[in-house]
């Protein structure tokens, strides 16, 4: 993308969160990655009147070669910590989530906007009010739930006990203090109690792996118990291979909390494609994550919802033409969400 473009495309998301005069803004990047990110979110920081500054880290050590997630880079490093925490704003393009670091700057008031995804899917995916204002819609019921059930054509049959951790929305910015959120994104979750996830889930062609960011083959029947998958195995007739790809990922990190059940939620972007992994392969997902109707399970890590779990090991496997209930009342119908208010307005 053109600088000039993504210049615009930023002071657009730092409008949108508050950005003004009299703030202070910081730009978090690591080695040599995401410089053009750095510079416009610099430039639309100028333009809005903050203090702004590029914090710029070393080189992440990939020698394990797996994604870890909660490793900020930050833990050596307490002042720059400080730093961070005494912004108002900082744009994280590096991925912070899950790390204590993270949850330390949001505890001072600092408000987080993580930014890792291609220039050309931030500018589709620009987030609105309007888009907000469905997704809070959701996040309201979901916070007055106190069971979850997810099912579908291919044998999911799976219930979470709700009502122990709180209810959490991504749309895409953040004007609040100690806010984060993830540009894009348009969707809303919560945790299981921790002992309170049961039944099994199948996974059909199709349903998304992340961060493999593939596409499910063949599929995979994953049987849980008191809130820890205790299985997983290929689908009648398979040959297996998803299972064992997602069993040997799980197994590489030699922590049984990796088998935890981390959040669930679903969907609301009509604008995110399911096919988006075939456009940004470069990308981590948040358009799959987001796309209109997916009901999204997570396993490993659920710090982020205040829960004792901060295993490095984390997957999203957003779901396709799936249903979901919250206390027995119909949420999303096979992909397709039923209140008419977290519809986009052609849909109502």
């Amino acid at each position: 993308m053109d600088q000039n473009l993504f210049n615009d495309i930023c002071l657009q998301q730092l409008t949108l969160s508050g950005v003004h005069e009299g703030e202070t803004v910081v730009v978090l990047t690591r080695g040599a990655e995401r410089a053009e990110y750095a510079d416009a979110f610099l430039w639309a920081a100028q333009r809005l009147g903050a203090a702004t500054f590029h914090m710029r880290l070393p080189s992440p050590d990939s020698a394990s070669g797996a994604w870890a997630v909660g490793q900020s880079g930050l833990d050596r490093i307490p002042r720059a910590v400080e730093a961070l925490s005494a912004a108002d704003m900082v744009v994280d393009c590096t991925f912070l989530l899950f790390s204590k670091e993270q949850f330390e700057i949001q505890g001072a008031g600092t408000r987080i906007l993580t930014a890792v995804e291609p220039p050309e899917l931030l500018a589709r995916l620009m987030p609105t009010r309007e888009l907000r204002e469905r997704v809070e819609v959701g996040e309201e019921l979901l916070a007055k739930a106190q069971t979850m059930r997810i099912t579908s054509p291919h044998g999911t049959d799976v219930t979470y006990r709700l009502g122990v951790y709180p209810t959490m929305s991504e749309y895409g910015f953040t004007d609040t203090p100690g806010r984060w959120d993830h540009w894009p994104a348009a969707f809303v979750f919560t945790g299981g109690a921790d002992d309170g996830v049961d039944g099994r889930i199948v996974l059909a062609p199709g349903d998304v792996l992340l961060p493999f960011n593939t596409y499910v083959q063949t599929p995979v029947e994953i049987t849980i118990e008191k809130g820890f998958i205790r299985d997983i195995r290929g689908g009648a007739g398979s040959s297996g291979l998803d299972a064992d790809l997602l069993r040997s990922y799980i197994e590489s990190f030699e922590d049984p909390r990796g088998y935890g059940m981390s959040h669930v939620g679903w969907g609301l972007d009509e604008r995110a494609h399911w096919h988006g992994l075939t456009q940004f392969p470069g990308g981590m997902g948040m358009e799959l994550r987001s796309f209109y109707g997916n009901v999204m399970f997570s396993i490993g890590p659920n710090n982020e919802l205040g829960g004792p779990n901060d295993t490095p090991c984390h997957f999203d496997i957003p779901m396709r033409g799936n249903s979901l209930y919250l206390d027995d009342e119909l949420i999303v119908d096979a992909g397709e969400l039923t209140v008419p208010e977290m519809r986009p307005a052609d849909k109502r």
